[in-house]
């Protein structure tokens, strides 16, 4: 049996590096597996980049549809209208079954999948697939029926964008073979109450990693190599746009961050922060805080990870929230709210602590929880490395998904 797994980028961002990571996972443990992305940056043989003109022009073609609508949205929106050469390189790998990610920006159209003449399983990064554009709906339910005066696109209209994205996706795939892989039972649950997926069958199947890469490495070797200080507590915050973007919750952060401080924990932490530069004009945390930038390497994040002594996940909505996971297998304990594909990962009190959504004052308190116990806190380290290695390694969810494969194949 052979496997297609179609994603934009092989470990470019988050949703990619969930791809290939299963598609690794699926290697190790002796699958017929192929990648096929638009920017490959892996070097892996068995991922091969789609390099044809309409690939490439797919991406600054993909906002064309907002532009001539006038429409104005600070968030991502995908319309997928652009034609794409992926259908044809798909006939010619004669893929058995196509797994497709994160497919946006420009990289697969809407109408193609019917066209891949493949059983298909989608494993859904975030909610586009079952939006008339948006990746997070936020408290917007219009997905639930057949969207329309989209929010995100500041619209009053019925028949705006996101109603004509929505049709497109249910005339398009209302025949196809699909089936559904969340990597959390929040994003299963969404799924169930989709109007467009509702009816199709889902599978719940956690993204992993590689554990014997994300592992606890020695906490003054790593903060050596990162200039932290070794005589303070630190608290980590990270995430790609760690401090831009609003979904990652930096904004809650920052008054948590400050009221931990006013509590008497000001002269006893220091923050870090990856996937961000230091700002121009300072950002007033209560701690000292050390901008690390950004890490494209598994051994840099592991880093990161193990000179913690908590990290913090204050987003508002993950279809899973791997940054959680990764911690986790560094024995570090981590902090988020009791909301979206993080509750699936931190175990209360156990792994770390999870906040009331979205309450700046339990977030500094859960902080101040996993910190303020020395032996409390060496308990959470272990259990967190343990949890990992038991629920997160690739093995598991690559056999998960080549058993699905397998019976979907037969059915």
């Amino acid at each position: 049996m052979k496997s297609l797994l179609l994603s934009t980028s092989d470990i470019e961002g988050g949703a990619a590096r969930a791809a290939y990571r299963l598609h690794q996972g699926l290697l190790a443990i002796g699958h017929d597996s192929q990648m096929l992305v638009r920017a490959r940056f892996s070097g892996q043989k068995s991922v091969l980049a789609e390099k044809s003109v309409l690939t490439k022009l797919g991406p600054p073609m993909n906002g064309w549809p907002l532009k001539l609508g006038s429409y104005q949205t600070k968030t991502l929106f995908s319309s997928q209208w652009f034609p794409d050469a992926i259908a044809k390189k798909v006939a010619q790998l004669k893929p058995d079954i196509v797994n497709m990610h994160w497919v946006c920006n420009g990289f697969l159209k809407v109408e193609t999948l019917p066209k891949l003449n493949k059983p298909l399983v989608w494993t859904l990064q975030d909610m586009w697939p079952f939006t008339g554009g948006c990746h997070y709906a936020e408290t917007c339910d219009g997905y639930q029926d057949t969207c329309g005066k989209c929010p995100q696109l500041n619209s009053q209209k019925e028949t705006d964008l996101s109603r004509k994205i929505w049709q497109r996706k249910h005339k398009a795939w209302q025949d196809i073979n699909l089936t559904i892989v969340t990597p959390s039972q929040w994003m299963a649950d969404c799924v169930r109450e989709s109007s467009l997926f509702g009816h199709r069958r889902v599978e719940v199947i956690p993204f992993c990693l590689d554990v014997q890469k994300y592992r606890p490495v020695d906490k003054g070797f790593s903060r050596d190599l990162l200039g932290l200080p070794t005589d303070k507590l630190i608290i980590l915050f990270g995430a790609l746009s760690a401090t831009a973007d609003l979904r990652k919750g930096f904004h809650l952060l920052q008054p948590a961050l400050q009221k931990l401080s006013q509590a008497g924990w000001a002269d006893r932490i220091e923050v870090a922060i990856f996937g961000a530069d230091a700002p121009a004009e300072p950002v007033d945390l209560g701690f000292k805080a050390h901008y690390l930038g950004s890490f494209a390497d598994d051994l840099s994040l592991s880093i990161a990870y193990s000179a913690a002594d908590v990290m913090i996940v204050p987003s508002l909505y993950e279809s899973f929230g791997q940054t959680a996971s990764e911690g986790l297998a560094c024995g570090t304990p981590v902090v988020a709210f009791n909301a979206a594909g993080q509750k699936d990962i931190v175990s209360h009190q156990e792994t770390g602590y999870l906040v009331k959504p979205y309450e700046v004052d339990d977030l500094a308190h859960g902080m101040a929880w996993v910190l303020e116990d020395a032996d409390r806190h060496h308990k959470l380290c272990e259990q967190a490395r343990q949890a990992a290695v038991d629920r997160f390694a690739l093995e598991i969810q690559a056999r998960q998904y080549r058993s699905l494969f397998e019976e979907l194949l037969v059915a």
